[in-house]
């Protein structure tokens, strides 16, 4: 049996997947919201990523904008998309809270069944932060900069591999791109999650590999990896000496995020004031500084914004799946 297929299965089996969600919200739900009881805020993740991180960050600062506790739930699993069926399937009442990344836009194209719809069973509330992805190598890589990497990959006298987190992750596709546009032969090679491609990256086994910044921030300042370029248009405040890939390759755009979801029916008196509250936190000193510490920029969008920015990401990401190739087999 197919990864595809076990996913699907236990996805139905758990959640009833395929089935169209079912939502019975009251007339007067959300009235007085949120006193109620504690926010569950779902992250599709395992505990300790850097997810998990900025969830418990947000949850911390929400409770206090709130007045309410947020408490964060992990439910990894099937690419993400485990805790977000989840999330999709609540009650719609504004005390379920899902903290997507980028990849639930990527999942619409790389799965066939994801056990929902995102455009019909969540609702955008907001982006929360924008996260760069980076060009990191060896110290063993005879490239220093950007220009002298882009040459390397173009040689094709001897191989460059570069890891990722795994089939259809962010870093896959970032190199799947890259590779792309500057014409060079790197060989894909898929790792169970970003922290072993990283560790085979410091031996030796790959020579390049793509990763959240946030992920290998300590690395790049003990100097265990070199930044060649940043994925995001612009260069990051955290790495102002690091080009961006763009400006070596016009157009080049590989942006990672992180924002908030709620089940659809969730009343938009509800869904307003969530919007509200997050876009207090995202301008709240002590907030802004941890965020932009790990290399992340942080953001606030309202509903019809983010519901528009995540039309683009669907459209976005499902070109780089099909450019990449990837399967979930």
């Amino acid at each position: 049996m197919t990864s595809r297929a076990i996913i699907a299965l236990a996805l139905g089996a758990c959640l009833g997947a395929g089935a169209p969600a079912v939502h019975a919200a009251q007339p007067d739900a959300g009235a007085d919201w949120p006193t109620r009881k504690a926010i569950t805020m779902i992250v599709p993740f395992a505990a300790g990523g850097s997810t998990d991180v900025t969830a418990r960050l947000l949850a911390e600062h929400l409770s206090r904008q709130l007045k309410q506790q947020v408490v964060v739930e992990n439910r990894a699993g099937a690419g993400s998309n485990l805790g977000s069926s989840v999330a999709a399937r609540a009650t719609p009442d504004g005390y379920t809270l899902l903290l997507a990344t980028s990849t639930i836009a990527t999942n619409v194209t790389l799965y066939k069944n994801m056990g929902f719809d995102l455009r019909r069973d969540l609702i955008p509330v907001s982006q929360i932060a924008s996260i760069p992805n980076v060009l990191t190598v060896n110290n063993s890589v005879p490239a220093k900069s950007l220009t002298e990497f882009i040459a390397l990959v173009q040689k094709k006298d001897a191989p460059v591999n570069y890891g990722s987190a795994g089939n259809g992750s962010a870093s896959h596709l970032s190199g799947a791109l890259f590779n792309a546009m500057a014409k060079g032969d790197m060989v894909h090679v898929a790792y169970k999650g970003g922290a072993p491609a990283n560790v085979d990256l410091m031996g030796g086994q790959v020579q390049a590999v793509f990763s959240p910044l946030v992920e290998v921030l300590s690395y790049l300042e003990s100097g265990k990896l070199r930044a060649l370029g940043v994925t995001t248009p612009a260069r990051s405040p955290r790495l102002p000496d690091v080009p961006a890939v763009g400006e070596a390759l016009p157009g080049f755009d590989v942006s990672l995020w992180n924002g908030v979801f709620v089940p659809a029916g969730t009343p938009p008196a509800v869904v307003d004031r969530l919007a509200q509250a997050l876009k207090s936190v995202t301008q709240e000193p002590g907030f802004r500084k941890v965020l932009l510490d790990q290399g992340s920029a942080p953001t606030s969008q309202s509903p019809a914004q983010f519901k528009a920015f995540l039309d683009q990401e669907i459209d976005k990401w499902a070109k780089l799946v099909k450019l990449s190739g990837a399967t979930v087999d």
